[in-house]
């Protein structure tokens, strides 16, 4: 008995109704998964010393130096973790500085390449109690720089890294300092770099951050202080199959040598390998 397109119309409505909600439904499920990826990325982001892989490509800005001068730096910043048994990483971080800069030595500009900072922190696997994690060990100048944009000596030193995380909050410290290790006729500055970075960092749903942090360092050849203080906003995001964190924000210098920068942008790309 053939069957009228009136009795049919509901029942692909129904049928639409119900592939509907079974989409929908799919979808909320989903959603908490990548929400809950995106959170515990960003957690480890907070952490120098996470077992994460990742490669940061930080852009700063710095203006307001004497004589109209700026200057443009792209950090290129691998970070490695490696298992060196059942209780213990060592977590590799490189910063390899690409920079231009004009009129930051009055009447000249240069670019190319600065000094490589390599670091090695000895950290423990599991974490301490009450959420606490450190590590500790050496930090290395690498005299990569060209074009006057490097000391042109070899550096070293210890470093060290202390922070306390929970469900939303990160805070703590990381510290080093470098000295020069090269004989007096091989370097074009004398180096005696102490650099203390607290930092703060509020997470919120969807792998999204807020972070404050001060990069002072003090340079105790020349008894002076450069004091930046950074505000910056990072999301985690996926483009494609590759996870990813975007971060921007500013900074001020509450400190510094006479005609040095007074403030600053921040731009970071970060790709992201989760194990």
């Amino acid at each position: 008995m053939p069957v009228s397109p009136r009795c049919t119309r509901p029942l692909r409505r129904r049928h639409g109704f119900v592939s509907l909600f079974l989409a929908a439904a799919l979808a909320g499920l989903c959603q908490p998964a990548w929400a809950q990826d995106a959170d515990a990325l960003a957690k480890k982001l907070s952490n120098p010393v996470a077992a994460l892989i990742s490669v940061p490509f930080q852009y700063n800005y710095d203006d307001g130096y004497a004589n109209g001068g700026y200057r443009h730096t792209l950090n290129i910043q691998p970070v490695a973790p490696f298992a060196i048994s059942e209780e213990w990483n060592v977590i590799s971080r490189t910063i390899l500085p690409v920079a231009y800069q004009k009129d930051v030595i009055p009447g000249t500009d240069q670019a190319g390449l600065g000094d490589v900072t390599q670091s090695f922190f000895f950290s423990p696997k599991e974490t301490g109690p009450s959420g606490v994690v450190w590590g500790i060990g050496p930090a290395l100048l690498l005299p990569t720089g060209t074009d006057d944009l490097g000391a042109d000596t070899w550096g070293a030193g210890p470093t060290f890294v202390l922070l306390k995380q929970d469900k939303s909050w990160t805070v703590g410290a990381l510290v080093n300092h470098i000295s020069d290790i090269a004989g007096s006729g091989s370097r074009r500055r004398d180096i005696s770099n102490t650099f203390v970075q607290p930092f703060l960092a509020k997470a919120f749903p969807g792998g999204r951050t807020l972070a404050f942090n001060i990069e002072s360092t003090y340079d105790w050849k020349a008894s002076q202080w450069t004091v930046p203080l950074n505000i910056q906003y990072s999301k985690v995001s996926k483009l494609g199959s590759q996870m990813i964190s975007y971060q921007g924000g500013v900074r001020a210098y509450l400190d510094g040598p006479r005609g040095g920068p007074d403030w600053g942008v921040r731009f970071t790309v970060t790709l992201l390998y989760p194990k």
